[in-house]
């Protein structure tokens, strides 16, 4: 087995333009969902201020420059750009961009920016948000916008973060509850609006290079029982399969349409998608992976969670098909998410045995309760811990035939989290807040962020 990395491998880090950002309405910035929508606790931290990274983004891309990164994964705001999600630019927007892009070249770090992360501008919310075909159609503009002001600078782009996490887990990450025949037909749109993504991308944009960003956990049946198998077939479809066989392949699986059918959903499908879902397709395929999921088959009644984790109990829903099982073979952490550091693997060689495109994780961290010591220390070994298993099984995977062309995991620094707040961070840098003080937001260096740097520069780990 290989013991290092290859010298072209991209290291990274990620974040996201509402969890970082803040300056919410600074600049003509206008509101997203994410800004409006109801907070189940109104004690934790909200997106207004973040950890001001608008304002400080020359300080923390200094910070990523010393740690090593090769490439930054970061999102833009729709809203900045288009305040009402369609209409006038607002050239400050673009302006605050472009100032983040140069100085990322200068810091000699690569950007891949992500089109949309769970931000649709809160105007077209009010129109009928991924529901109505417009949409499509304003996302369309707005990724030409960006392709155009930044094509030149800019070649790997990211399309929309976790379309299914956005659809499955609906209350957590929008606010609220989506019927499901509403809810597949955005997936319809939003499927449509990245394939126009990957063809304008494609034709505004020399050597430019896109792919989808999905969450993908592997699903695992609960026991050998044919019943079990069958529902970890139907769950692997509709919350993995199901957007990366549009992306990749133009096309609704049969299992997936199976489900749709079951659950009599229909959806609008116009006579111009078919051509562009049969010719416009990625470069890569970017991925987000924290863990994997376990299902049985279900009951008709009874209790669908099973005594499982929220994380996983958001994650699977529908009554017939599936319901989340505690794994005992995997460990949890703190919030009670399961650690599957082989899943990982497991789940590289099935993502690249079914597609066959390059892959670059896009995100992979711990979220754990941080401190800072009196001493101006940050010691989470428990994060070292988390990264060098998941690492080590990038390299095995490497090994076994997956061209894994890097590494971002999740996050450059510490972020607000969806519905957590700042109590749960994520990363290499401590941001000094809490969620009832903004404080001075001064920026320390973990001990994950020493650890993480030695590695870049050895391509490997000692110990």
């Amino acid at each position: 087995m290989t013991s290092k990395f290859p010298t072209d491998f991209l290291w990274g880090a990620s974040i996201s333009a509402h969890q970082t950002e803040g300056a919410y309405l600074a600049d003509g910035k206008g509101l997203s969902v994410q800004d409006t929508r109801p907070r189940d606790n109104n004690e934790i931290a909200d997106f207004t201020v973040a950890v001001d990274h608008y304002h400080r983004y020359k300080e923390d891309i200094a910070l990523l420059a010393e740690l090593g990164i090769k490439v930054f994964r970061f999102s833009i705001a729709w809203s900045r750009i288009y305040p009402e999600g369609r209409g006038s630019v607002n050239q400050k927007g673009l302006d605050h961009y472009s100032a983040v892009i140069d100085e990322l070249l200068k810091q000699g770090i690569q950007p891949f920016i992500t089109l949309n992360h769970f931000d649709l501008p809160q105007a077209l919310e009010d129109q009928g948000g991924w529901t109505n075909r417009s949409t499509v159609e304003a996302f369309e503009i707005y990724a030409k916008t960006l392709f155009n002001a930044y094509g030149d600078r800019v070649t790997h782009w990211l399309t929309i973060n976790e379309p299914n996490i956005m659809l499955l887990v609906d209350r957590k990450i929008l606010g609220k509850t989506i019927p499901l025949p509403e809810k597949y037909q955005q997936f319809h749109h939003l499927m449509i609006a990245e394939k126009l993504a990957f063809k304008h991308c494609h034709e505004l944009i020399p050597n430019g290079k896109i792919g989808p960003v999905p969450n993908i956990s592997l699903v695992y049946a609960a026991t050998s029982k044919p019943e079990d198998n069958q529902a970890a077939l139907y769950f692997n479809s509709v919350r993995n399969w199901a957007y990366l066989d549009f992306a990749c392949f133009g096309r609704y699986n049969t299992v997936f349409q199976d489900y749709l059918n079951q659950n009599g959903v229909k959806i609008a499908v116009l006579p111009e998608d078919q051509a562009l879902m049969a010719s416009a397709f990625p470069d890569f395929i970017a991925m987000n992976f924290y863990t994997t999921v376990t299902v049985e088959q279900p009951a008709m009644d009874g209790d669908m969670t099973n005594g499982i984790s929220d994380q996983q109990s958001e994650d699977i829903m529908e009554r017939g098909f599936y319901k989340g099982f505690t794994n005992p073979y995997l460990k949890k952490n703190a919030f009670n998410w399961t650690i599957d550091p082989l899943g990982l693997k497991t789940t590289l060689q099935t993502l690249y045995d079914r597609y066959h495109l390059p892959i670059l994780i896009t995100e992979n961290g711990l979220g754990a309760e941080d401190h800072l010591e009196e001493n101006g220390a940050v010691h989470d070994p428990y994060r070292i811990d988390y990264l060098q298993q998941h690492i080590q099984q990038c390299l095995a995977a490497i090994d076994s035939g997956v061209e894994l062309i890097g590494y971002s995991p999740w996050s450059a620094i510490d972020l607000i989290s969806v519905h957590e707040g700042i109590k749960k961070r994520y990363g290499f840098i401590y941001v000094d807040r809490n969620d009832a003080d903004e404080k001075e937001q001064k920026r320390v260096k973990k001990d994950s962020f020493y650890w993480y740097q030695k590695l870049i520069e050895n391509g490997h780990w000692e110990g």
